[in-house]
């Protein structure tokens, strides 16, 4: 049992960090009694370091119009999502990219 002040031993961060990972980082603060900046702070250190986010440039002046298009994504958590297009413009195709990775 840890004393009250006591540095949390730097193993039980990161497992922390995995939950909040999977569960959130307020519902893990708060249900490990945690401080919710601490663990942000970790969390998006973990996620930062492992990052293997690919950016892919779509040529707008080369296509009108994509012909047919799957685009897979996944999260850092592992959610999935796969979107299915068809004859869609490629301006239209960068509003959803945009729209997606704005979004909070």
């Amino acid at each position: 049992m840890r004393r009250r002040g006591t540095a949390i031993p730097e193993s039980l961060w990161r497992l922390a960090t995995q939950l909040a990972a999977s569960y959130g980082v307020c519902k893990t603060a708060a249900t490990l009694k945690l401080d919710y900046y601490s663990l942000k702070k970790r969390l998006s250190e973990s996620t930062s370091a492992g990052d293997a986010t690919t950016f892919l440039e779509l040529p707008s002046s080369s296509l009108a119009t994509a012909g047919e298009c799957i685009i897979d994504c996944q999260n850092s958590v592992g959610a999935r999502m796969r979107i299915q297009l068809k004859g869609v413009a490629l301006s239209e195709l960068a509003a959803l990219g945009r729209s997606l990775w704005s979004a909070e």
